[in-house]
Parts: C-alpha cells; sequence; structure tokens
C-alpha cells in the first residue's frame, strides 16, 4: 500500500480525507503544521505528499520549495481552500505535480493521488533516452546535459519522456496532458504549459540557443532537433 502525507491545518478535513484515503488502499498520516510535517518527511519518506497552501506557522508554497530541494522526485499534491489562480500557478512553478482547490470530491483527489503515483514508477520499457547532448534517464528521472545532472519532479520527468519519443513531431495538448499528467486539461487549466515552462527553465536551450521545446499555438508542443 502506499503511504500519503497530507499536510492540512484543518482537523476535520484530514479525518475525512484520511478515512477515504484509507477506504481505498492508501495509508495515510497527518500533520497540521508545516514543523510537524518536516519532522514527518525527516523520519521517512512517503510515496506521495497532499500539501495545504495556507499552514499555521507558514506557507505551504515555502514548505514546498524545501520539499523540491530535499526530494526533489517526490510526488506533491498542492490543495488550496481560496483555489486562486496565483496559488495555482505558483505552486506549479514551484514544482508541484498537480493541484486541486478545496473543497474537492474525494473520488477526485484519490483519481489525482493514483495517476500521480502511476506517473513516479515508470515501467521497465522506459530506457535511457539520448538526442544530441541530452541523456534522460525516465527510470531514475534524471537529465545529464554537460556532464550536469538535473533532477525532475514527476510530471516534469513524464513530460520530457513523452516529447523525446516523438522528436520534431509535435503532440497536442490534452494528448500530452494524458502522457504527463495522467488526465485531461480542463477549461483555463495552465498546468501542462507551467511544467513545460519548468522544464525549459531546467534544461536550458540547445547548445546553440535554439530552444528545445517549442511550441505551436493551438497545437501544443514539440522537442526541437
Amino acid at each position: 500500500m502506499s503511504e500519503l502525507l497530507l499536510i492540512d491545518d484543518d482537523q476535520e478535513l484530514c479525518e475525512l480525507l484520511s478515512s477515504w484515503l484509507s477506504q481505498e488502499g492508501f495509508v495515510v498520516r497527518a500533520c497540521h503544521d508545516g514543523n510537524s510535517a518536516r519532522r514527518a518527511l525527516a523520519e521517512s519518506a512517503p510515496a506521495a505528499v497532499v500539501l495545504d497552501v495556507m499552514l499555521p506557522d507558514g506557507s505551504g508554497l515555502e514548505l514546498l520549495k524545501q520539499l523540491r530541494n530535499d526530494h526533489p522526485d517526490l510526488p506533491v499534491l498542492m490543495l488550496s481552500a481560496r483555489g486562486e489562480p496565483l496559488d495555482r500557478i505558483l505552486g506549479l512553478e514551484l514544482g508541484a505535480d498537480d493541484y486541486l482547490a478545496k473543497p474537492c470530491d474525494p473520488r477526485e483527489l484519490t483519481a489525482r493521488l493514483r495517476a500521480v503515483l502511476r506517473r513516479s514508477h515508470p515501467t521497465a520499457v522506459s530506457t535511457q533516452l539520448e538526442l544530441g547532448d541530452l541523456c534522460f534517464s525516465p527510470m531514475r528521472g534524471v537529465v545529464i546535459i554537460d556532464e550536469k545532472e538535473l533532477t525532475l519532479t514527476v510530471s516534469e520527468s513524464r513530460l520530457l519522456e513523452a516529447l523525446l519519443r516523438q522528436p520534431g513531431e509535435p503532440l497536442d495538448k490534452q494528448e500530452l496532458a494524458q502522457l504527463a499528467l495522467g488526465r485531461k486539461l480542463t477549461l483555463y487549466d495552465r498546468s501542462l504549459d507551467m511544467h513545460v515552462s519548468n522544464l525549459r527553465k531546467k534544461i536550458g536551450p540547445h547548445p546553440d540557443g535554439r530552444p528545445r521545446i517549442m511550441a505551436l499555438r493551438s497545437r501544443g508542443y514539440y522537442y526541437a532537433v
């Protein structure tokens, strides 16, 4: 069974979600502030984290930054009571793999968690991919460029793998979202665009200055060769 760390100061909500997720086969640990969450993470790393934006002893976004430094490939799903677009964008920019606004349907949360956990365990056929100066290991979620290792989040890893398997060929946004995020995009959903932006920043351009990932208006993205 997959162990989840649920970080939210709403204890009633934590009890509700813990009960639901337990019935769905997850083992849930709940923390209600950032400090207790840091202690729990130091004791043992879960399979995934569900993290609220608002915590009583600081911002969940600051905790996300620390998580990305200490556990770069740990799947993180953000929650926000406000559901503000800015919170969503900041969370995705800082490396959250997915995002839900509260109140959320426990069934939707379960589906999102299962999707991100599937993406975090690539199948054995995900062999090393090399293209030009870039070498990528989907199994490890690591890119090597100029002998420098770059660790990707789960979503970034699946996104890059999808693009590298069809270099030069545009992938429709919905198709790419299904491959990289495990779900379809909803109206005004910029999750995929934010993950592409983060990935571009990490891997940088080609040696000749050309962007590695190109966008086609109203169509999608492709890896430039």
